[in-house]
């Protein structure tokens, strides 16, 4: 009796129904750890990422905020008693009458007409430009005919 208690509680079928329960509870462990692994590995890069944008996002903003002081700062350079006092620094005065140099030309007439001479040649001398008439069924009737002349003489 004792020999068939020893075998029906070490039977290979009972024991093979154990290790097949304990493999697959092991696998799906091994495969959870993976997928979980897969899974914190993505959310990782996504959080580097994330830090990485808000980093360029504030870099993009600094810098935008140092060009508007660059621009005001070249504003303030510009402005004429600034520009003015440059140019005595370097050695402009003010005219005074006696370095005005006044050219005088023969047949000048301070009172001609107010047209100006040059756009009115410039106007005259210009072909007027071909008026755009093409609309997009003759474009199309064009695309169309040359088509068929294609065709036409790829038989021959």
């Amino acid at each position: 009796m004792s020999q068939a208690w020893f075998q029906h509680t070490f039977s290979r079928r009972r024991f093979q129904t154990q290790s097949q329960a304990t493999a697959i509870a092991i696998l799906s462990v091994a495969v959870l750890l993976i997928l979980g692994s897969l899974y914190l590995s993505q959310v990782a890069a996504f959080a580097i990422t994330n830090r990485e944008i808000e980093d360029l996002i504030s870099r993009r903003d600094e810098v935008k905020q140092q060009n508007e002081r660059l621009i005001g700062e070249i504003a303030s350079f510009r402005t004429v008693p600034r520009l003015y006092a440059r140019a005595v620094e370097i050695g402009f005065r003010p005219a005074i009458n006696d370095d005005i140099e006044y050219l005088v030309f023969a047949g000048y007439n301070p009172n001609r007409p107010t047209q100006p001479l040059a756009a009115a040649a410039r106007h005259s001398a210009e072909p007027a430009a071909a008026e755009y008439a093409e609309t997009f069924g003759g474009w199309l009737q064009a695309q169309f005919d040359l088509l068929r002349r294609q065709f036409q003489t790829f038989g021959e």
